[in-house]
C-alpha cells in the first residue's frame, strides 16, 4: 500500500471498532478495526477517541507524515493510507480521517511482540538493546532510536516492535517499523497549543529499548556505523505535507516541519561531532 490520501469521503459505517487503551497514559482510547474484501485484509485505526467529545486527536495524520519521512530517508516501514470516511462508533456517526494499512506478514509467518520474545530468549542481566544486537538487529534498532528522537515518539513499547517467525522455513525477522501516531505534536489540540509547543523538548517516552528519554537514548548509538540511507532536505517539506492542507492547519504544518527538521539537524550534528 502506498502513502495515499483519499479525500473523497468513503462509507465505512459497517466497520466494527474495538478499544485499545493508550499505553502512554493519554486520555481516551485508540480504536481499531479490520475488513476483508476480495481476499484482501485491511486494518484500520482511528485517532484518539473520547466517548463524549468524539474523535479529538490527529494521530492518524502523524502516521502519514512519518510514513513519508521514512520513505524519504530510505527506511523500511509499514505504509498507510489516510482515508476520509464516515464511521459509526457506539451508535454515533462521525466524519473523520483514519488510517488504513495491509498486513506486513508473509505467508506462513506468525508474529510475537518483542517483549514476549525477550522474556523467552533474553539472557540474565542482558539489556533490551544488547539483546537486539545479539539477534542481528543492530542496524534496525539504531535507525529506530534515531527516528524516535527526530519525531519524539512517546510510545515505542514492547508490542510496537514485532518479531516474525516462519517455523517451517526456519526464518526469523523483525517487522518493518510501524505505529508512530503518538509522536510529533500529538498532545496539541489547538493552534495555540501547537504554537507554544517546544519542538526541542525531551518528553517522557514509553520505550522498550533504552530509557524514557529519546535524547538520552541517542547515547546508545553514538558510535554506530549505521545511518539513514538518504538525507532530509528543506525542500522535502512539500513532499511530506502534500495533500494535508485543509486537514492540518498551517500552524500545525509549519510547527511539525520545524520540529522534524531541527531535530534531524541536531541528530546529524551529534553524529558528526
Amino acid at each position: 500500500m502506498t502513502t495515499n490520501i483519499i479525500h473523497e469521503k468513503q462509507d465505512l459505517t459497517f466497520l466494527k471498532w474495538s478499544h485499545i487503551r493508550s499505553s502512554s497514559g493519554t486520555a481516551g482510547s485508540f480504536l481499531k478495526s479490520e475488513s476483508k474484501l476480495a481476499g484482501v485484509k485491511t486494518y484500520y485505526k482511528l485517532s484518539n477517541y473520547d466517548s463524549e467529545k468524539g474523535i479529538v486527536g490527529h494521530e492518524c495524520i502523524n502516521e502519514i507524515i512519518v510514513d513519508r519521512l521514512l520513505t524519504i530517508l530510505g527506511v523500511e516501514h509499514l505504509s498507510y493510507e489516510l482515508v476520509h470516511a464516515d464511521i459509526e462508533v457506539e451508535g454515533k456517526k462521525y466524519t473523520t480521517y483514519l488510517c488504513a494499512s495491509h498486513n506486513f506478514k508473509k505467508s506462513g509467518e506468525s508474529k510475537v511482540a518483542i517483549d514476549d520474545y525477550f522474556r523467552v530468549n533474553g539472557e540474565k542481566g542482558e539489556s533490551h538493546y544488547k539483546f537486539c544486537v545479539r539477534q542481528g538487529w543492530k542496524e534496525y534498532v539504531d535507525i529506530m532510536i534515531a527516528l524516535d528522537y527526530i519525531i519524539l515518539n512517546r510510545d515505542r513499547h514492547g508490542a510496537n516492535l514485532e518479531v516474525l517467525r516462519n517455523s517451517r522455513a526456519h526464518t526469523l525477522r523483525i517487522a518493518p517499523l510501524f505505529d508512530h501516531g503518538l509522536s510529533l505534536l500529538y498532545s496539541c489540540i489547538t493552534d495555540e497549543d501547537a504554537a507554544s509547543f517546544d519542538i526541542m523538548a525531551d518528553k517522557p517516552c514509553n520505550n522498550f529499548i533504552g530509557g524514557h528519554s529519546c535524547y538520552e537514548n541517542l547515547q546508545l548509538i553514538k558510535d554506530s556505523e549505521y545511518r539513514f540511507p538518504n538525507n532530509l532536505k528543506e525542500t522535502d517539506k512539500e513532499i511530506i505535507f502534500s495533500g494535508l492542507e485543509g486537514i492540518l492547519s498551517q500552524t500545525f504544518i509549519d510547527k511539525i516541519w520545524a520540529m522534524i527538521f531541527e531535530r534531524y539537524k541536531m541528530y546529524e550534528n551529534l553524529r558528526n561531532n
